[in-house]
């Protein structure tokens, strides 16, 4: 392609090229090819040609008298063609667009010079062209943490106490007054519109807004409450019935809106698309309305243009009204929430582990963060806060509330609990806060504010499989009875105060999880000392100022351990990936079970590395075998080997595939032929170490297996000569070209064609890549955790870090994928 054939939106550089309308570099003419046939530039293209065409058949009309309708318009300009839309200027009612169905229309309407209209002259002009342009998305700014901070220093260094710098920071960071009545005038101004179209509906704000914890700029969380409209709808139809009468021509009665939609069958999306069409045509003020109906519960995003404040609308989330008065009443009963709540909000911001612009992500919601407060809050010894099962006996027979099958109940004024009799200050309450979740034990619990303590995760996991027996057992009996869904489990699971199936923090993983409780022992070691307890007689930084402090330069990269300075990628325990027999045994199988798991990843490790990815196993006398790591296991002579007599025999009993492996002697890395490659070289070596040391530890201590010798961590060394990270998902697209997708990492056959593919046509790497894999398993229970870290022993082009970066996220799922035929 020379450049007089380039497309109108590409542009050439000095180096390489540009895409105006997707605003991206390109840096060859191949990339190029695939760029254009991508989905962003195809959808951007389609987007631009719609817009186009519709302006090509629009005209723009001005001088009609205000109040005319949309039909009004419709009506004259039909004359001249079909009329496939009226745009009105809802917020001045001076301007309208008219858009044909066909441009025959619109160029008879610009044809006829004289345009009259209820006796006055109408302008009829062509649509003004606008150029097509890529808003990006606003991405997270850390100068915008900074500036808070700036904002705030100079008041928080004159503070007298750490007391009073938490006390500044929630009055800072509240919504004042004038906020509050801009967010009241929206709501009246909804009611109004939509109870002509709603009869009887309610708006009923909940969330940030009226939870006492809203900050300046948050959104609009708003409930249509259609519960009245259905029944004034069912009574309507009914009476209609009765007189044997149907709708007016005009469809101008009191309940023409609902004339086309049945409240009690229609879908949400359904009712949100209603909804967003009043919004759009009838409320001044509003614009970019938008349906979101792929969320877990479909929403409606609008913004309001003079008041410059966005807002949501959903119709079926009564439980999150319910949840807002539930942290109105904790905040009436305890004066300290508050300050604490915005305090760790803004430290959790600086510290970039919530705040998510665009609210999705793994970071925590402010939501999930007050939560975690109000627990922490529980736990306190005496308790500040009362539990959500001890509100709900306080309550009286009057206040008992059901919500889809939810009991969330507890009283309706504060005065109603007695005071805590925990006397802590604020100052004391921080530093508590961060100790408590530094030392957390996430992966074994489930925090629950109904009971005010963690439930373990193992009653969850068979919790599950009871339910499944119990749904498959009542479907033929009661097929319409609707079951409560299991909470999805993570890293962190954080049960919603009514709603026990919602685990508020499910969107959270691993790192995020990782990152928060570092940050929390930072905190917490930063709090123990003068800098945050004593004010600074030179006006310098101290308490909460050095906490909120954001981290200068890159973010630190989380360290499994002492020690860890190499390239660290975690595999979690997922009991979803064991046998039935030892996931329902789960409670009782103990570390051994942990070391059987860690036994099945240490094969598919080797499997991905030597049958997938085509690595060759390196010696300690090939050249570029590189330095001794120090450890007794450093080469691939050593391999690991698990026996029966290491493992817990009630968790071996649960599996014959083990016992069969076990008892034949087969090598512990290529026991299953399914998940790893049949390759032993060298001497074989016991975990005996591992097992034991995970076997003595004391229960209520976690088994610091990483701490220990560095002979427990056994370690594999790879040659690699060609670029198999490299154009992987080209070649999987080539190798899939008329076949049903499958994502990355989830087929081992695919996988291996991939890379054969590599290996065939692409050249070998003029210096092969040579690097070491060290394994260890770390933690217990729910808990235990497989570290691996990557280091190169030779890499004098530069390609380990590359391949590390695709062994982020393929390594990952392949050891998954490779683990389920094992079991």
């Amino acid at each position: 392609m020379s450049d007089m054939e380039l497309p109108d939106d590409i542009q050439t550089k000095l180096k390489g090229l540009h895409c105006s309308l997707c605003n991206v570099n390109i840096p060859n003419r191949p990339s190029l090819d695939e760029h254009l046939k991508g989905r962003k530039h195809k959808t951007l293209s389609n987007v631009r040609a719609t817009r186009k065409a519709a302006e090509e058949h629009s005209v723009f009309v001005k001088g009609f008298k205000k109040g005319t309708s949309q039909d009004d318009l419709a009506e004259y300009f039909q004359k001249f063609g079909s009329v496939s839309d009226v745009i009105m200027d809802k917020d001045k009612g001076v301007y309208a667009i008219v858009q044909f169905s066909e441009l025959d229309g619109t160029q008879a309407a610009l044809a006829q010079l004289d345009h009259q209209m209820q006796g006055l002259m109408l302008r009829v002009n062509p649509r003004e062209k606008k150029d097509f342009k890529l808003i990006p998305k606003k991405k997270f700014d850390p100068q915008n943490l900074q500036d808070v901070l700036e904002r705030l220093q100079p008041r928080l260094c004159q503070a007298l106490s750490v007391n009073e710098q938490m006390q500044i920071v929630m009055e800072q960071s509240e919504l004042r007054e004038n906020e509050k009545q801009a967010r009241d005038l929206v709501i009246e101004l909804l009611q109004e519109v939509l109870i002509e179209f709603f009869p009887d509906c309610k708006i009923l704000p909940f969330g940030s807004s009226v939870n006492t914890f809203g900050i300046h700029g948050c959104d609009l969380d708003l409930l249509l409450d259609l519960e009245n409209t259905k029944v004034f709808q069912a009574r309507s139809k009914s009476t209609t019935e009765q007189a044997g009468q149907g709708t007016s021509d005009d469809c101008r009665s009191e309940d023409s809106i609902l004339s086309d939609i049945d409240l009690s069958t229609a879908s949400p999306a359904d009712v949100l698309d209603l909804v967003a069409r009043i919004l759009m045509k009838c409320v001044p003020g509003v614009h970019k309305v938008q349906v979101v109906s792929s969320a877990r519960l479909p929403v409606i995003k609008f913004h309001h243009r003079e008041l410059n404040l966005q807002g949501d609308i959903t119709i079926n989330n009564r439980l999150a009204v319910r949840n807002t008065r539930f942290l109105q009443l904790c905040s009436g009963m305890e004066a300290r929430l508050g300050p604490l709540v915005y305090s760790i909000r803004l430290w959790a911001k600086q510290r970039q582990l919530a705040g998510n612009p665009s609210g999705a992500g793994p970071l925590l919601n402010n939501y999930a963060l007050s939560l975690l407060v109000i627990f922490f809050l529980q736990n306190c010894d005496p308790p500040v806060l009362l539990t959500v099962d001890q509100l709900k006996d306080m309550a009286c027979e009057e206040e008992e509330c059901i919500i889809e099958g939810w009991n969330c109940t507890f009283p309706s004024q504060p005065f109603a609990v007695p005071p805590s009799k925990n006397s802590q200050d604020l100052c004391s309450l921080l530093p508590a806060f961060f100790s408590f979740y530094a030392h957390f034990n996430f992966p074994d619990s489930v925090i629950s504010l109904r009971e005010g303590h963690v439930l373990p995760i193992t009653s969850y996991l068979s919790q599950n499989e009871e339910k499944e027996g119990e749904e498959e057992a009542m479907q033929e009996e009661r097929p319409t009875k609707s079951q409560h869904p299991s909470p999805k489990l993570g890293p962190l699971n954080l049960l919603d105060p009514f709603e026990l199936s919602h685990n508020v923090a499910g969107n959270l993983n691993e790192r995020a999880r990782l990152n928060f409780q570092k940050e929390c022992q930072e905190a917490h070691n930063y709090c123990r000392s003068l800098q945050y307890q004593q004010r600074s007689t030179k006006g310098k930084p101290w308490g909460l100022v050095r906490l909120i402090t954001p981290h200068q330069g890159p973010k630190h990269k989380t360290q499994e351990g002492p020690g860890d300075k190499g390239l660290i990628i975690t595999l979690p325990f997922r009991a979803a990936l064991l046998p039935d027999g030892l996931r329902n045994q789960l409670p009782l199988a103990g570390d051994s079970l942990n070391l059987m798991w860690f036994h099945k990843v240490c094969s598919s490790i080797k499997g991905l590395f030597l049958n997938i990815l085509k690595c060759n196993p390196l010696l300690p006398t090939d050249p570029v075998f590189g330095e001794h790591s120090g450890t007794s296991t450093g080469t691939n002579d050593e391999v690991m080997e698990m026996s029966s007599s290491d493992l817990n025999t009630s968790a071996l009993n649960s599996s014959s595939e083990h016992n069969t492996s076990a008892n034949n002697g087969d090598d512990g890395i290529g026991s299953s032929s399914e998940c790893s490659p049949q390759v032993k070289v060298g001497v074989k070596r016991r975990l005996s170490s591992l097992s034991s040391e995970a076997s003595v530890s004391p229960q209520e201590k976690k088994s610091r297996v990483g701490k220990g010798p560095k002979s427990d961590a056994p370690t594999w060394a790879w040659l690699q000569r060609h670029t198999v990270w490299a154009g992987r998902r080209k070649v999987r697209r080539l190798l899939l070209k008329g076949a049903d997708s499958k994502p990355e990492g989830t087929n081992v056959e695919l996988e291996t064609q991939v890379t054969e593919h590599i290996l065939e046509k692409e050249p070998e790497l003029k210096e092969p890549l040579a690097f070491k894999v060290q394994a260890r398993i770390m933690g217990r229970s729910e808990g235990t955790r497989a570290v691996l870290k990557f280091s190169p022993t030779n890499d004098k082009d530069g390609h380990f870090q590359d391949f590390y970066h695709f062994l982020e996220i393929f390594l990952p799922k392949m050891v998954e994928t490779l683990m389920e035929p094992c079991v």
